[in-house]
């Protein structure tokens, strides 16, 4: 019979880690005497980071005993008190290798449901002062796992636990952990994980993506943020960069020019997926050469990419790009790649953008007015004025071979000629869109600058389309994903503190960054860290693949394997060094 040894509860509190302020539930300590166990928590317990943990499916976290004396041997620790584990619940018994999501446990007056493994977080191993102990809970099959309370009541320490139902499939908490996080997954042991109604929904849609043969995207749990924010995780169609020659320089408008590129050998380029980007690298003065991505502007043929370039007033790339760049100068370039790309399908499509931030959607438009595609397609793009508005006769155009197309046009500086009823002075509206028709079942792609994006997205989502629905494309840096660590005032990213490295070059792309490395940094994550730049990451230890990230060149080594590798042509920035010159899409 299992029992219950210790009731832990800690409220959240604000914890100094690595010259950053965590707010933390992690810190428990045992309680005595009888306490009340409710929907949401335990009497006098509560979470720190509610994106990524508590909330009713992961209301109480339960370690075992057992585990505890292994890790006192694996650790050569004396000093693991209940509670250090950050769990509620300690009980003897109850093994992660015994216990099934689904399972139902009377303890005292409460009755509760598992639901799922705990969390890779990386505020585990800071509670412990053992860094990699995230990972080291999935790799030994010990994670400890989560309550959904069924029946709320009193608990204390010395409860008989009585098991009252099975799981309906029988998969263990730790065959649950070993089928999200390690590789070698048994296929079956999938198809039973989908099956289970008691799941936490996180841990379903990301078996779900497993089920699609694809890398979850974000550790199960922390919320979703659309489709177009999520890093690359396609195979490139060359490694690295290699050189491209410049065929054509065409101005678009006065702050606009095209670039057209071909091969140097005249051999075939992948075809690219509509809505991808180039990453491209120049010297630029006599600093390091600089790297920068555009989308392609077009659908590509077998011989030529076109990319389309805003002069930024104080862009050092684009002001050269504007002022120096002729046909016939080389320039090196990396495969196409990114996620904001147009999706097969029989639904409605809405191309939103603003400025030149028309240029992943234009080639959506090309692909589609090639296909002659039957779908309704509204276009909708904001311009400050006629002179401003990029590729316009190419759209209208575009959009004139398409049977069921509609054409919204905004100028916010110029009132336009009364016989193109199509273009409207000012900026959409939630009524303009309205009154636009798009079924609430359309997709919609949007890409412009972030105020504008988020803008179009609430109107969009107002509108009644999903959030799914909705795919934004942004070329700056991916908002963080830091969990727990208190917000601080945002700061441009910037070279790192302390004597200038002397390692290979690192290049952030989209944060516009090369610096050499240091040592001084134990990983990629953490010189990213020291220059300010918004990093994504949830164990630190390579196991959640948050921090996942495009490697446009070079190579890496890993100081910290990780359990399963990434797919080609990204890496783990948690646990990795260079072994190269390195550009991250980061």
């Amino acid at each position: 019979m299992a029992t219950l040894l210790s009731v832990n509860v800690g409220m959240p509190k604000d914890v100094s880690w690595q010259g950053r302020t965590v707010h933390t539930g992690a810190w428990k300590a045992p309680v005595q005497g009888p306490r009340m166990v409710r929907r949401l928590n335990v009497e006098g317990d509560g979470q720190g980071d509610l994106a990524g943990h508590g909330g009713e499916m992961r209301a109480v976290l339960v370690y075992q005993l057992q585990s505890y004396q292994y890790w006192q041997k694996q650790l050569g620790r004396d000093d693991l008190t209940f509670g250090i584990f950050g769990e509620n619940l300690t009980v003897d018994g109850l093994p992660d290798d015994e216990v099934c999501i689904g399972d139902r446990y009377r303890i005292g007056e409460a009755e509760f449901e598992v639901t799922q493994p705990r969390v890779t977080c990386y505020r585990v191993g800071m509670r412990l002062g053992e860094p990699a102990m995230a990972s080291l809970l999935v790799a030994h099959h010990r994670p400890g796992f989560y309550l959904r309370v069924i029946t709320e009541g009193r608990v204390r320490a010395g409860d008989e636990i009585t098991l009252t139902r099975r799981g309906p499939e029988e998969l263990s908490v730790a065959d649950t952990d070993a089928l999200l996080y390690l590789p070698d997954r048994d296929p079956a042991k999938l198809r039973k994980a989908l099956n289970i109604p008691a799941l936490s929904p996180g841990w379903q849609q990301s078996f779900r993506e497993l089920a699609a043969a694809q890398q979850p995207r974000q550790e199960p749990g922390w919320p979703g943020e659309g489709a177009g924010t999520q890093q690359p995780r396609e195979v490139p169609g060359w490694p690295g960069f290699k050189p491209m020659r410049v065929a054509r320089v065409v101005p678009e408008t006065p702050g606009v020019t095209s670039i057209y590129l071909d091969t140097t050998d005249g051999t075939p380029l992948p075809e690219a997926r509509p809505g991808q980007y180039l990453s491209i690298r120049l010297a630029v003065g006599d600093a390091a050469p600089a790297v920068r991505s555009y989308s392609l502007s077009s659908a590509p043929t077998a011989g030529t990419y076109r990319i389309s370039v805003k002069h930024e007033p104080h862009g050092k790339v684009s002001g050269y790009i504007h002022a120096r760049l002729r046909p016939g100068d080389l320039v090196d370039v990396a495969c196409a790649r990114g996620t904001f790309v147009l999706e097969e399908g029989t639904r409605a499509i809405v191309l939103v953008s603003a400025g030149i931030g028309a240029t992943p959607v234009l080639a959506m438009l090309h692909r589609l007015a090639a296909a002659r595609d039957p779908r309704p397609l509204w276009w909708i793009h904001t311009a400050h004025d006629r002179a401003h508005h990029a590729f316009a006769a190419e759209t209208h155009a575009l959009l004139a071979r398409l049977p069921e197309a509609h054409e919204h046009i905004y100028y916010t500086s110029e009132t336009p000629h009364p016989d193109e009823p199509y273009i409207t002075r000012g900026r959409p509206t939630p009524a303009s869109l309205a009154a636009m028709g798009v079924p609430t079942d359309a997709d919609a792609y949007l890409c412009g600058p972030s105020a504008f994006m988020d803008e179009l997205g609430g109107f969009l989502r107002h509108h009644g389309l999903r959030p799914e629905q909705i795919h934004t494309e942004q070329f700056s840096a991916l908002p963080a994903i830091t969990p727990g660590v208190t917000p601080t005032a945002a700061i441009r990213p910037h070279q790192p503190p302390g004597p200038t490295g002397t390692g290979p070059l690192i290049t952030f792309a989209r944060s516009g960054i090369t610096t050499p490395w240091s040592p001084a940094h134990a990983s990629l994550l953490e010189l990213a860290e020291a220059c300010d730049i918004p990093t994504r990451w949830s164990c630190r230890t390579g196991v959640c693949h948050t921090c996942i990230t495009h490697l446009v060149a070079g190579d890496v080594t890993y100081t910290t394997p990780p359990l399963e590798l990434p797919e080609a042509g990204t890496v783990l920035v948690c646990c990795s060094e260079p072994a190269t010159e390195v550009v991250l899409d980061l």
